[in-house]
Parts: C-alpha cells; structure tokens; sequence
C-alpha cells in the first residue's frame, strides 16, 4: 500500500505542473503537501526540512543531518530523490539558492511553511517572487487515486467500527468529556494513529458544530451529536458525524431529523462526474429550506478530505468547479435550532457514474440507554 499510496512519479508530476505554471521552482517543508510528494511524514521543527523541485530539474530532499536516517528509511528513501544532508553550521537556505538554477524569478513555497521560513527563502534569494505553491499541488490532490481511495475506505471503516461502540459508552449521567476521553480511546484501539477530533454535543451544545466537550452532564431524552474523526497509518483520515438520543427525544427534534435524513441521502444522490459542489450543496440546503429550517443550516456541506480532514474541494455556494471521478468529500448537512442540533456526514467518493460512501454506519437516530 506505501508504495502505491507514494508512487515514483509524484515529485515529476509537480514539476510538470510548476512549470506549466510558471514557477522555477516549489518548496515544501514538513506537511500534507511533501508527505503526497514523498510519502515522508517529517517532523516540524526549526531546522528545516525542504524538497526541492525545480522546473527544469531532479527534485532532492534537505534533510538536517540527524534526521538523515528517517528520511532514508521513509518512502522518500525509496523515490530515488536525492538526499542533501545539512550540518548544524551551514546555512540550508544558501544551499538549496546556490543549488537552483539561474534566472529562477518565481517560486512556490509551501502553503504550510513557516513564515520565519518563508522569510529566510526570501532573504536567500531576493529577486525571486514567493506564491503559495498550493495551486500547483491542488489539481493532484484533490483527484484520489485507487490507492488512495482505498485509503479512505479503511478509515471509513474504522470509524464505523467506532461508532458502532458508542452506544455502550454514552449514557446519561456522564459528562461530554468523560464520552469523548473514551470515544478517544476506541478511534486508537480501532487502527488510527490519531484522534484528530471528538466533538460530543448533548442538548444546547449539538447546536454548536465545533463544540468542545466539556463537563456538562448528559441528560435523559437529550439528543447527542457525536462528530469523530482521525489518521491512519498511511495518513488519511476519517470523519463521520452520527446523532444519539439517551431515551426518547422530543417531538420537535424527531421531526426536523427527518427533513436531515432526506437532506442528506439527496445531497449524496447529486454527487457524479461533471455535478458542481454547488449543486450538491443546494440539493441539501434547498430541501431544508422549504422545510422551514434554513436559517438553522449555517456552514457548507462539505469539505474534501486525504492527507487533510479539510481540504479541496468544498462543497459550498459559489464553487462550480465540475466534480471529477476520484474526488473525495464529506456530505454533512446539519440544523441547529438552539435548543439542540443535529447533522448527519459521511465520506463520498465522486465515481464514474456517480458515487461511494465510505461510511456505512446507521444514518438515522440511535437510541441508547
């Protein structure tokens, strides 16, 4: 799976795409970006670390001494990249100016960069404009690749495996951080290296989509948004939002759940080759709407997810970029009418003739005990 995930070809492939751009060159450092180039999933630290691609030549990796060893055992070390170690006395910003080509006026850096590192690239070489090198990284990325999609399909899995135990942990009488602390614990023991997050929003605070757990004690008949999400081993990631009620709910709350359920399946019926995100978020958004709770649904519909929980593409108002097989993306619509709140989201792949859900847990309200 790492080398298909990473293949040989990548770093060529942004060079093609730096040079049908313009730039002489991209600069990534530690992030999403050089670990899709690499497969190298550095370390953030002030010693830098960069890959070197310029328009019109071989990539290579900067790498500081010490981390000479792990950037040869990653799946940089097997790309064929070459390895240019740096000592604590030398300067890496001269070394990677001196090694580019003469004449190069533009180059990408990294969206993730440090600034202090930006700054330094630009005091190595004064007469070379910065620009963010995401655009040339943003047409790879967002089109998965089978490999990639598979990726998405065991996290997918892992965390329905997740929810699905979440009906044993979830009771009434114990706190929004006692829930999340264990729902934490079962995202690691179910095969991810991360908790990215846990959102457990009873009553008023499943009004809130980013609402932090806290010590707020959770009550019979109150509806409960869980919103989990974390990485893989190979460094994609999971999000799925599902809804619980600890007995029964109120009326109020069973009937805008049933306008979400069927917001959400016709905001996933949308989804195939040539749709825009913006007709996939109206098909939710429209139907709410008319139902009466449009001012209760806030946020977008959805966002691209891979090396990132959010990243191209959204799926919002005003993007009419056409959907491509391979794109990868939440469907999360939600209403929010105060007293309590709700959404429904999975993982869809855009298919040839329509498209996947990664998520195959239950959609409607789960009751616990």
């Amino acid at each position: 799976m790492t080398t298909e995930l990473y293949p040989r070809e990548r770093p060529g492939l942004v060079r093609d795409a730096a040079a049908g751009a313009g730039l002489g060159a991209v600069l990534l450092t530690p992030g999403p970006d050089l670990r899709y180039v690499t497969g190298y999933d550095a370390k953030e630290l002030e010693r830098l670390t960069c890959l070197v691609i310029p328009a019109g030549g071989e990539a290579f990796l900067v790498v500081p001494r010490l981390e000479l060893p792990a950037a040869q055992e990653s799946p940089a070390g097997a790309l064929g990249l070459e390895l240019v170690p740096w000592d604590e006395t030398d300067d890496p910003y001269e070394l990677i100016a001196r090694r580019l080509p003469r004449g190069v006026r533009t180059v990408g850096v990294g969206d993730r960069m440090w600034a202090v590192m930006a700054l330094r690239f630009r005091a190595a070489m004064p007469d070379a404009e910065q620009v963010a090198a995401g655009g040339v990284l943003r047409g790879l990325r967002m089109r998965k690749s089978a490999a990639e999609v598979a990726a998405l399909r065991e996290a997918g899995a892992a965390i329905d495996r997740v929810h699905r135990r979440v009906p044993d942990i979830l009771k009434a009488g114990r706190t929004e951080r006692e829930v999340a602390r264990d729902v934490a614990e079962a995202i690691l023991a179910e095969g991810h290296t991360r908790v990215d997050f846990v959102i457990v929003g009873a009553g008023p605070n499943g009004a809130s989509p980013h609402a932090e757990p806290s010590d707020r004690v959770i009550r019979p008949g109150e509806p409960v948004v869980v919103d989990i999400g974390g990485t893989m081993p190979s460094g994609y990631c999971s999000d799925s939002t599902r809804n619980y009620c600890v007995g029964e709910p109120p009326a109020q709350y069973r009937a805008y759940y049933a306008v979400l359920e069927e917001a959400q399946r016709a905001s996933s019926a949308a989804v195939r080759p040539g749709a825009t995100p913006e007709a996939v978020d109206a098909a939710a958004r429209d139907l709410i709407a008319a139902a009466g709770y449009g001012e209760h649904f806030f946020h977008r519909t959805g966002h691209g997810i891979g090396l990132e929980s959010h990243e191209d593409p959204y799926i919002v108002a005003g993007n009419r970029e056409p959907l491509e097989p391979g794109m990868a993306f939440s469907i999360e619509p939600g209403i929010y009418p105060g007293p309590h709140g709700a959404r429904i989201e999975d993982i869809v792949v855009c298919t040839e003739d329509g498209h996947e859900s990664v998520n195959h847990t239950e959609r409607g309200l789960v009751i616990v005990g």
